[in-house]
């Protein structure tokens, strides 16, 4: 078999490798991971839909570069082993091939750098918010509070069986669809970190300090996250579930927490376990 039909043979099994990651995403479920994934989960906002597509980018970009590499090796070692070519050359610089080999790599990482930087200033350009929730990360749960919508804040704890498996809460946050939701957060004790993939945010939870990050949900539904940083035994039981909504069901649900979680000190969950010891 000649050099030609490897090459178009590998360059086959690329692209259908490359066609079938892109692809799994569809049959992913929304908001949530789906058993033996392999690709990113379905993108729910225009942070991640960039995040997608600068993923998908960068693995064809590796996936050629990486044949193109292999192709050259196996070059080397059908034309120039010891036996099909038995007098080697004794040339020691080329100055085309020099110039290439510098050229060619600082043209893709400048063909990376711009998209990166790009993504870079929309996750980290806060945009003017429509509404602001406060997270606080907890060992080992979460609490949300709207100050804009009325002093009332709430804990939100994982739920053992509630469905998905370990990611089902008592109280998600509920945000409104096609609004800026701007993302305050901070730690009470240790550094939590607050992470929902499908909507591209990942951000640390550091007692003392107050990080912001934003997201704009283009879809209805249940989106699921998990605390991202390493806080200690139960760690992996801090699951994160956001209910978009419409403005409506939002307008609704906020006159419904004001009253279930009015500024009463027993509706949250560390209150509570003050009160009994």
């Amino acid at each position: 078999m000649n050099m030609s039909k490897i090459g178009h043979r590998l360059l086959g099994l690329a692209v259908a490798g490359v066609a079938m990651a892109a692809g799994g995403s569809a049959f992913a479920e929304l908001g949530q991971p789906k058993p033996w994934e392999m690709t990113l989960q379905e993108s729910a906002t225009p942070v991640m839909d960039n995040i997608v597509w600068f993923h998908n980018f960068l693995l064809i970009l590796i996936t050629v570069i990486t044949l193109f590499v292999l192709v050259l090796l196996v070059m080397v070692v059908v034309k120039f082993n010891a036996k099909s070519n038995p007098v080697p050359s004794k040339t020691t610089h080329n100055t085309l091939i020099e110039v290439a080999w510098t050229l060619i790599p600082v043209l893709i990482l400048v063909g990376v750098a711009v998209p990166s930087f790009r993504l870079l200033f929309l996750q980290l350009d806060l945009p003017k918010a429509d509404l602001t929730v406060k997270v606080t990360g907890k060992q080992w749960y979460w609490s949300y509070s709207y100050p804009d919508n009325g002093k009332f804040e709430f804990d939100s704890l994982l739920v053992q069986d509630k469905k998905p498996r370990l990611l089902g809460v008592d109280n998600e946050m509920v945000v409104p669809v096609n609004k800026v939701i701007r993302v305050q957060t901070t730690g009470a004790d240790v550094i939590h970190a607050f992470a929902v993939p499908a909507f591209g945010i990942k951000i640390d939870s550091i007692p003392g300090r107050l990080n912001e990050t934003w997201f704009k949900a283009t879809k209805t539904g249940m989106y699921y996250g998990q605390c991202s940083e390493l806080c200690g035994k139960d760690h992996a039981f801090m699951p994160i579930a956001v209910r978009v909504v419409s403005d409506q069901e939002f307008a609704t649900w906020v006159e419904t927490a004001k009253k279930k979680f009015a500024t009463n000190p027993g509706n949250t969950f560390a209150s509570a376990g003050a009160t009994a010891q």
